[in-house]
């Protein structure tokens, strides 16, 4: 594989790229009885160069579980310029503190997607970037969630104030609940590892620290769970906000 190049697999992060982004497929690899008939009048519609290979080797191609029968040759991931995300204040940024496991960067990028109007701003170092299993979790999401990523946590946020967005910290312990606090908008969102939380300097940051009630176990949600529950009042509080 050329070095410009990275690997999608699974049928749906395959047919979202064909629907979305279809220049950026250079070929696809499919196994021998690959019979799914949308997706192949989809290949076939797209003209893209398609080669067939035995399950062994398609698995060669690409190792991974659950390829699904179909491998796609792609341009690397093109991140967003974070300047530009900072002139579209209609954006929910959130801010991906410190987390490596690439499942639940690929979670955060598919909620962003699915609720719209939200951001992904990831570091350059000491976090996971977007690479295949990223995208393959993501199902699709890397092409309608915009994703950035900064030198620095702390400075690309003292920037997003200056542009006029508030942050706010989501915390386990010491925050207030979401659901009764008034979010300012817009809006950046930072969530840190499940074992770390948010850096200390990334705090400095905070104008607000917000919750998830939990009543049950003395537990933590998963950083993808609470992402979305995160985006979830998020969007319908600025709902509400736009309404009145």
């Amino acid at each position: 594989m050329a070095a410009n190049s990275m690997y999608l697999y699974g049928k749906n992060s395959v047919a979202e790229r064909l629907k979305a982004n279809p220049k950026t497929i250079k070929k696809i690899f499919l196994q021998n009885n690959f019979n799914a008939s949308e997706l192949l009048d989809l290949i076939k519609s797209s003209g893209i160069p398609t080669k067939y290979f035995t399950q062994r080797d398609l698995s060669r191609i690409k190792r991974a579980d659950r390829l699904q029968g179909i491998v796609a040759e792609i341009d690397r991931f093109n991140y967003t310029p974070f300047e530009r995300l900072l002139d579209n204040k209609g954006l929910s940024l959130i801010f991906v503190d410190n987390i490596n496991d690439p499942h639940n960067l690929g979670s955060i990028i598919r909620t962003a997607a699915c609720f719209g109007k939200f951001a992904v701003i990831i570091p350059r170092h000491s976090s996971c970037e977007v690479n295949d299993t990223v995208m393959h979790v993501a199902s699709g999401g890397e092409n309608f969630a915009a994703v950035s990523v900064v030198n620095n946590m702390s400075t690309a946020l003292i920037k997003a104030k200056k542009a006029g967005f508030w942050v706010a910290g989501a915390v386990v312990e010491d925050g207030e609940n979401v659901s009764q606090t008034s979010l300012p908008f817009p809006l950046c969102l930072v969530l840190g590892s499940e074992g770390k939380g948010i850096r200390h300097g990334v705090k400095k940051q905070l104008d607000l620290r917000i919750s998830l009630p939990m009543s049950g176990a003395p537990l933590s949600f998963n950083v993808a769970m609470a992402c979305a529950m995160f985006c979830y009042e998020i969007v319908r509080q600025k709902h509400y906000a736009n309404k009145n």
